[in-house]
């Protein structure tokens, strides 16, 4: 029978998850707490059975991420040595370590014996001395004695424990894991004259350390974690699957402050299944009060690119039905225009504490057009000279607008006219509310005088 691939058969049997000298460990509990930064932090407290004296302990489910130098073991005793063994099974890895050792493949219409010369493309040695090579290897299945010795199933911590006393006791086991990594999502729905929104945040829990935690209690870290970062091991590739957030769940996480960061706590456990992302509502806030910009920043083409840009902005606050420390994430933008819903814009926004402002930069305004020039340029002296501009703007919509124009002046300046009155931000900043009617253009136009040191 043609087989679909290249089957190694191993005589070995597979032991349990958790083993101590064939005895098994019982998980009490079962603690994560999950970072912005790549980083698990897991407490697993877990009865074991210990004989007093010096005894071997094997933990086979951590996860292949894990950084064993972060392991911290609490129980009654001390920690003589820890391994940790992660050299996995895998065909290459059995054929390699099975050099110069009897092989047989098996196929449909032939069986073949002899020993491994070559892993990579098969070569073999017949007893008369004669070489087979096999290029491809796709209709045979290979048959191995035994697993070799130093490969394993799973990744291993393997302890020597010396016990003050024989008897059931409470180890708890604590350690870091790469591969664990959590952020915030957000939508907003604008009401119909954009002055309102209703906003629903999820937390996305990615889950790609090997290995799964059941009926954990989840905790999420809010901030800016410093880390010495390491290199990432070789050959490891991130598999991350989306999954979409479940509609009408409530709030489920407590938010507490910790240390210079925040703790949100799930209120309830969860499985958090390796190779996988876990959506959670984090909370819901409606009729936030909202205002709708148009901001120009005068000499920035970076954030015009000739546009005028449209920002939603509100404040953080409980009066506004908000006031909660706002994780960093990403904010998408939806409005109805009376038939179905539609996406309109979305921005990142940073870790926003209570009481602060939030904008959001929805995209570019289509009916308004910006012609910016520099319109003279003169040198009055030595170190002083002045320069004029002059900004045209054009509204296309049926509605009076007023913009926002922001300008960096740099410093040692002095605004000789102006058409317009301005604010002054700081030392290098000014700010223009321009107002344009409806199908109308407004005109600005200022003169600044620089002087050197």
């Amino acid at each position: 029978m043609k087989t679909l691939g290249v089957i190694i058969l191993l005589s070995f049997l597979f032991i349990k998850s958790f083993t101590l000298s064939g005895q098994e460990t019982v998980t009490k509990s079962l603690n994560v707490t999950v970072y912005n930064s790549d980083l698990g932090v897991i407490k697993d407290v877990r009865s074991i059975d210990l004989k007093k004296g010096i005894s071997q302990v094997r933990i086979t489910d951590v996860p292949e991420r894990i950084d064993p130098t972060s392991v911290l073991i609490k129980f009654n005793g001390s920690v003589i040595e820890q391994n940790y063994q992660y050299d996995l099974v895998s065909q290459q890895k059995i054929l390699e370590k099975y050099i110069d050792r009897d092989i047989t493949l098996t196929s449909n219409k032939t069986i073949i014996k002899g020993k491994l010369l070559s892993a990579d493309r098969i070569v073999l040695k017949e007893d008369d001395g004669s070489l087979i090579m096999l290029p491809k290897i796709d209709d045979y299945q290979i048959t191995v004695g035994a697993l070799p010795e130093g490969l394993i199933t799973m990744p291993t911590l393997v302890w020597t424990l010396e016990s003050e006393k024989a008897g059931k006791q409470d180890v708890e086991l604590t350690y870091q894991t790469a591969g664990m990594n959590w952020h915030a999502e957000y939508v907003a729905l604008l009401n119909p004259d954009d002055t309102k929104i209703d906003l629903k945040s999820w937390v996305s829990i990615n889950n790609t350390s090997g290995a799964t935690y059941k009926d954990a209690n989840l905790r999420l870290i809010a901030g800016e974690v410093n880390r010495v970062q390491p290199q990432p091991p070789p050959g490891y590739a991130y598999d991350y699957r989306k999954a979409m957030a479940p509609e009408g769940v409530p709030p489920q996480f407590e938010e507490k402050p910790f240390f210079e960061y925040h703790i949100y706590n799930l209120q309830r456990p969860t499985t958090i299944a390796d190779n996988e992302t876990k959506q959670i509502s984090l909370f819901d806030a409606n009729d936030v009060k909202v205002s709708k910009k148009y901001i120009y920043k005068s000499g920035d083409y970076y954030y015009n690119r000739g546009k005028v840009a449209v920002v939603i902005e509100f404040e953080n606050k409980k009066i506004n039905n908000l006031g909660m420390p706002m994780p960093e994430g990403k904010v998408r933008l939806y409005k109805s225009d009376g038939n179905t819903i539609e996406f309109v814009g979305e921005d990142m926004i940073n870790h926003t504490p209570k009481d602060e402002k939030v904008k959001l930069r929805a995209g570019d305004a289509f009916d308004i057009v910006v012609e910016e020039n520099q319109k003279d340029y003169k040198k009055i002296a030595d170190k002083v000279w002045e320069q004029s501009y002059e900004i045209k703007f054009k509204n296309h919509k049926d509605e009076n607008i007023t913009i926002e124009v922001e300008r960096n002046l740099g410093y040692n300046w002095e605004i000789l006219d102006s058409s317009l009155k301005y604010d002054k931000k700081d030392a290098q900043n000014i700010l223009f509310h321009v107002p344009v009617n409806k199908n109308d253009e407004t005109v600005l136009s200022f003169r600044i005088r620089y002087t050197g040191s």
